[in-house]
């Protein structure tokens, strides 16, 4: 700890976490890059100073396209490269199997801080053995809706699919008429994505559909209960949303929503403070429940989101690098990061903190969402996953786009899958 410059941190964990390091002797400067939704470049700022200050070293974030997609290819070009001039990379959930070759271990570093986070989401960061990433908050999507506009057409949020087809139909109409002609019934994201691809696994698991590729490897997708929900999808266009929804991603939908012009949404957690915040027209006015089910028997399903960080092998600086990334998957940061943006915490004690609680009062309920959760099929997949999402994606678009129906697409989807599948996966 004699080598840590600046000011020594009140936090003991953390303290516990520097003094297993040490700090480098001589002050590093380390580039760490993220996607950017809402207000996280702002709040990355405040929530790395702290370890700036009591390390001497800085740290620089590298924002990227909100697009996961876009994200993952340009990571992939720089890794590839053996790029040094990136130290740390946030990471999505899915990402470890494709990306582990490229990432120092951190098992032994982190081997008393990992088992302080949910079990299921070191596992997908763990790839032959080895911890190539630490979780820095998960995420599982929910139904936002206008609890202002449900009392007053005496609705409660819908149990399924049909539900707030209906509901989100009669309250459109209703409002409008009223004189509120950009008002639409429900937001999503539609765009041809990966953010597509968490909605449609949604869809299609809420109605009993399968979850693309099983766990065992099994080609699931091409059933009749993934053509319905994908056509009752379909159905919206131009209805209850806009048109415009085939290019929304993340910040589009939130965006309409935001400004008061959607009765529901699905978003992730993110949306939940900044749609408190002072500059909206929605603070104060609604809540969130479980996504819809297809009805019956089903259950309502929530893709399992969430990132990491994990420490380039190619960096110059991994001492300090690996430090940052204990650091941000450390209770201190992971407080922060839900005291200041409601994200979750991927460490089971924050739960049942008294100052979320209380500050952000979403966040233990969401715990309920978080047990819907349905990871995609990027284990059974492994490095072949980006592939077998964007087909499912392109498909899943080419039918809510009206190119063809969805039973032929997913026909077709099928084909390709086995195909791919029988290169290897």
């Amino acid at each position: 700890m004699s080598m840590i410059k600046g000011r020594a941190l009140r936090s003991a964990a953390f303290g516990a976490v520097m003094a297993a390091l040490g700090a480098p002797a001589m002050a590093a400067e380390l580039f760490y890059v993220s996607g950017a939704v809402g207000n996280a470049v702002e709040n990355f700022k405040t929530l790395v100073k702290p370890w700036e200050e009591a390390t001497g070293n800085t740290v620089t974030l590298v924002p990227m396209p909100a697009s996961t997609s876009d994200q993952f290819g340009q990571y992939r070009l720089w890794l590839a490269a053996g790029t040094s001039d990136i130290d740390l990379y946030q990471t999505d959930v899915i990402w470890a199997p494709q990306l582990a070759d490229h990432f120092v271990d951190l098992s032994e570093v982190a081997k008393d801080l990992a088992p302080t986070h949910f079990p299921s989401i070191i596992e997908s960061q763990t790839v032959d053995g080895k911890l190539v990433a630490l979780p820095i908050f998960t995420d599982a999507p929910a139904l936002y809706y206008r609890k202002d506009l449900l009392d007053k057409y005496g609705k409660t949020p819908p149990k399924t699919w049909e539900e707030l087809s209906a509901t989100a139909k009669e309250i459109q109409d209703a409002e409008r008429a009223a004189g509120n002609p950009d008002i639409w019934g429900f937001v999503w994201q539609g765009n041809a994505y990966e953010g597509l691809t968490c909605n449609a696994l949604e869809w299609i698991k809420s109605y009993g559909g399968g979850q693309i590729v099983e766990p065992d490897g099994t080609i699931s997708v091409n059933n009749e209960n993934a053509a319905k929900a994908i056509e009752m999808a379909k159905s919206w266009v131009g209805t209850i949303s806009p048109e415009g929804v085939l290019s929304y991603q993340e910040e589009e939908a939130r965006g309409v929503w935001q400004t008061g012009n959607a009765v529901f949404m699905r978003n992730w957690p993110y949306a939940y403070g900044l749609g408190n915040g002072d500059d909206s027209a929605v603070k104060g006015k609604f809540d969130v429940v479980t996504l819809p089910t297809g009805g019956g028997d089903n259950t309502s399903a929530a893709t399992l989101g969430g990132w990491n960080v994990a420490v380039s092998k190619y960096s110059k600086n991994q001492e300090a690098a690996i430090s940052l990334a204990m650091y941000l998957a450390g209770p201190e940061a992971q407080k922060q990061r839900a005291l200041a943006e409601s994200n979750l915490p991927t460490i089971v004690a924050l739960y049942d903190d008294a100052d979320i609680a209380a500050q952000q009062p979403i966040i233990p309920r969401w715990k309920d969402v978080f047990l819907q959760a349905v990871p995609r099929p990027s284990a059974p997949t492994k490095g072949k996953y980006n592939e077998v999402s964007s087909k499912f994606w392109s498909a899943v678009h080419n039918t809510l786009s009206g190119d063809g129906t969805a039973a032929e697409n997913l026909e077709m989807l099928e084909v390709d899958l086995t195909d791919l599948k029988g290169s290897g996966w």
